[in-house]
């Protein structure tokens, strides 16, 4: 008797699957039953896209890459451009010149002397021109020329206001005092950068 009943179930099973398979051939229509939709509207001509310029900020159409200084005592460089994003690198001094690389929304990528950086944001960076001394007691002098008098020296790692540059020469303030170094003694302007 179970094998009756276990045929029977194949059968019953069989006879609905069957049927199912009917029922959906119906609901697939003959090609000629097939009505078009309306076409579809017309679209706008394809606006003709012109590929931005990798040299100039996207927010601010300023020139990329382009040197500013950090306004506060703690800046976080971030992963990517938001609160969200990972802090990797701490800046801990005020003044310390840093390059901008990229810009997002109010976010701009930087970079220090050393290449470490990440996206901070710019409320924390300010436009004032700094240098960092990068060559142990560099000289600077009353005059952009090697023969001039030395008005004093600093050492590596120094940071002064820059008052201007000519192609080899930057005249620095540096702690109160002023004088000229040359550009191959300190970083945050860039080559052939003219500064008045």
């Amino acid at each position: 008797m179970t094998n009756v009943r276990w045929i029977a179930i194949a059968v019953a099973t069989a006879l609905a699957v069957s049927m199912a398979v009917a029922e959906e051939a119906k609901l697939v229509p003959e090609p000629q039953d097939v009505v078009p939709l309306a076409s579809p509207p017309e679209t706008a001509p394809a606006k003709k896209v012109v590929p931005r310029d990798p040299n100039v900020g996207s927010v601010t159409n300023m020139p990329l890459p382009r040197f500013v200084s950090l306004k506060t005592n703690e800046g976080n460089a971030r992963r990517g451009p938001g609160l969200t994003h990972r802090i990797d690198w701490v800046f801990t001094r005020a003044g310390m010149p840093l390059m901008i690389t990229a810009e997002f929304e109010n976010w701009r990528r930087v970079q220090d002397s050393e290449g470490m950086g990440g996206w901070i944001n710019y409320v924390l960076l300010s436009g004032v021109r700094t240098a960092l001394v990068t060559q142990d007691m560099a000289e600077f002098r009353n005059l952009p020329d090697p023969n001039a008098a030395v008005s004093f020296q600093a050492e590596m790692g120094v940071v002064g206001r820059i008052l201007s540059c000519e192609p080899n020469w930057c005249r620095m303030s540096v702690d109160g005092n002023r004088g000229w170094v040359l550009r191959s003694a300190i970083w945050g302007v860039a080559p052939g950068e003219i500064i008045d």
